[in-house]
Formats: structure tokens, C-alpha cells, sequence
């Protein structure tokens, strides 16, 4: 059965009313961050901010950007393979560039003091604990999958445009969660392990590879899009995901610190010793 295309995805004013607003957002988060990194760099001209991090930030919103307004977003009404680019964009790669630029480093040393430590407290609070939890985030990244592709909720997205942006909304905040969790530079109340991390990231690998394969496959899919959609979708998904999470993993390895043993405490203690002379 043929993809419907949403009335709101049409050339009225309207449809440039829903590509303006993104657009602006977009436009409004860039220059937000770079706002906070030039007040950090004045706050501490010693320490600065990284450009690299500035660039990371930049990259996500164009990335986003490049999602949320045509040609991929007009793509990705009309075809199911639009949508699951899209979805790679929103889910996937523009994540793991925002997580990567530290924004909450960078609120930490831009806001005052007291704000400072109340989102410290917030950060470490039981909730935020749960919700930081790899599994928690595995779950809400790519357990979902499953339950959008594999139940009629994907088509009760389609031609609904809140529920559209919602299901954006899930896309940009879950998988910003799970690229925080397995490999972000910023603080975590309880980050595990990396074994732990390397586990979950190779059962995020499996699951993708396998909805990817059941989709491709035409089993249990429940997508109302012609065939050859659903298998090109699946095939955007098999290997783009793959790319993305060989991304994932080489941006953990590159931010993981190994924590200091005892012994490797106090060897540092000693050399850093003043010596008798």
C-alpha cells in the first residue's frame, strides 16, 4: 500500500511556516552555544573553550538542519526511505556531534555559582541516575524501534504533524541519552564501567542489524509504504546505523580516561614531591 503523503508536507504557506520554525531553532541553539563559549573563554581565558567542542555543536545543528528542511524533509514525507535518512540524521549522527560538544560543561562554567550547583544536584539525583542508566537509554534508543516499525504506531504518525514532531522529539532526545551515556565528555552521576558500555553498544549493533533485517525482510513490519521503500529504508538503516555506531564507538574510545589506581596515585604523589637537595 502506497505512503500517504501528509497535507502538511505540501508548498503553501503553511509548509513554509513548518520549515521556518526548525530553521530558527536551529539558528537560535548555534548562536546560544556560541554565546556561552565566548563568555567561558572570557571567564577563563586560560582554559578557554575548545573549538573543536564549538565545531562538534555547529555540526550537530547543521546536521539537524539538514534533517528538519527540504529537501530531505519534503523527501522524507513522500518516501520511506526519506524518513528513515532522516531518522539516521536526527537519532543517530547529529546526537553523537551535540553530545560530543559538552554543553553541560559548558553551562557549568558560564552559569553563576549557585546556578551552578543546583544543576549539579540535578545531575545527580535519583531520577537523573535512572534515566542515565545504559539500559535505560538502550531501551528508549533503539528498543522503540521495534515498537514503531512493528505495531501500526508509524502510521498513526503520518499526516498528524504534532505526533510527526514527537516522534522527532524522540528520535534528537533518546539518542542524544544513549550517546551520553556510552561515550559523552560530559559528567555522569553514575556512568559504568566501559566493558559495561562496550555490552550495551554491541546490543544497540544487534538490535538495528536485526529490526533491519526482519524489515528488510517484510516480516512483522507494519509500514504503510510500498516494498521496495521498506527494503531500501531497512537497508539506510543496516548500514548507516553501522557507520554511526563504529562513530559512537571510536568517540568512547577517544574520551575514556582510565581512573587511576592506588598505586598510580601514589606514584604521581611522589614525583610531584619537592626533592631534597
Amino acid at each position: 500500500m502506497h505512503h500517504d503523503t501528509p497535507a502538511h508536507a505540501d508548498g503553501t504557506e503553511s509548509g513554509l511556516a513548518e520549515w521556518l520554525l526548525p530553521g530558527l531553532v536551529l539558528l537560535a541553539a548555534a548562536a546560544g552555544y556560541l554565546l556561552l563559549a565566548r563568555r567561558a573563554r572570557h571567564r577563563n581565558a586560560a582554559l578557554g573553550w575548545s573549538r573543536r567542542r564549538t565545531a562538534g555543536f555547529l555540526t550537530g545543528t547543521a546536521l539537524l538542519g539538514v534533517a528538519l528542511l527540504p529537501p530531505v524533509a519534503v523527501f522524507a514525507h513522500e518516501d520511506f526511505r526519506g524518513h528513515m535518512a532522516q531518522h539516521m540524521l536526527i537519532g543517530m549522527y547529529a546526537p553523537l556531534a551535540l553530545v560530543l560538544a559538552a554543553p553541560v560543561t559548558l553551562l557549568l562554567r558560564t552559569l553563576p555559582a549557585a546556578r551552578a550547583r543546583q544543576l549539579t544536584a540535578v545531575l545527580h539525583s535519583p531520577p537523573a541516575r535512572v534515566v542515565a542508566h545504559p539500559a535505560v537509554a538502550l531501551l528508549l534508543s533503539s528498543g522503540s524501534l521495534a515498537v514503531l516499525y512493528f505495531t501500526p504506531l508509524y502510521n498513526a504518525t503520518l499526516g498528524h504533524p504534532a505526533a510527526h514532531w514527537l516522534l522527532h522529539a524522540h528520535f534528537l532526545l533518546s539518542g542524544c541519552l544513549f550517546a551520553y551515556v556510552i561515550a559523552g565528555p560530559d559528567p555522569a552521576p553514575a556512568r559504568p564501567a566501559v566493558p559495561v558500555r562496550l555490552v550495551c553498544l554491541g546490543v544497540a549493533v544487534t538490535a538495528h542489524a536485526v529490526i533491519s533485517q526482519l524489515m528488510y525482510g517484510g516480516f512483522w513490519v507494519d509500514v504503510n509504504a510500498p516494498a521496495d521503500q521498506v527494503r531500501g529504508g531497512a537497508e539506510i538503516m543496516y548500514y548507516g546505523g553501522d557507520i554511526a555506531e563504529l562513530l559512537l564507538a571510536a568517540a568512547l574510545v577517544t574520551t575514556w580516561r582510565p581512573e587511576r589506581g592506588r598505586g598510580d596515585r601514589r606514584g604521581a604523589a611522589a614525583r610531584q614531591a619537592p626533592v631534597a637537595v
